[in-house]
């Protein structure tokens, strides 16, 4: 992504702003996460490694302060990601 907007906010309905404003933000934080990860695998100096990991923990933060607004702001997210996670119990237990 890296500071593009994948969106025109101008054409979203107003009632579903808030939520796409919220999807954005966490698809840049992921983006950053992924970039200082990958910095930092690239990186010499092990201090400037540990400080981009570090940073990308704090990105991680940020994406679920943001996915738990979300969740507040988004009755079927909410139960898609309940829905998912069931999913995912399923699977594991049938291995």
């Amino acid at each position: 992504m890296l500071s593009q907007n994948p969106s025109d906010l101008n054409k979203v309905n107003i009632e579903d702003i808030d939520k796409e404003i919220l999807r954005l933000a966490i698809i840049g934080e992921l983006d950053a996460i992924n970039l200082y990860e990958q910095l930092s695998a690239k990186a010499n100096n092990p201090i400037i490694k540990k400080v981009l990991l570090d940073i990308a923990k704090e990105e991680k933060t940020h994406v679920g302060e943001l996915q738990a607004l979300l969740i507040l702001q988004d009755k079927e997210q909410r139960e898609e990601l309940k829905n998912g996670e069931a999913e995912i119990k399923e699977k594991l237990s049938n291995n």
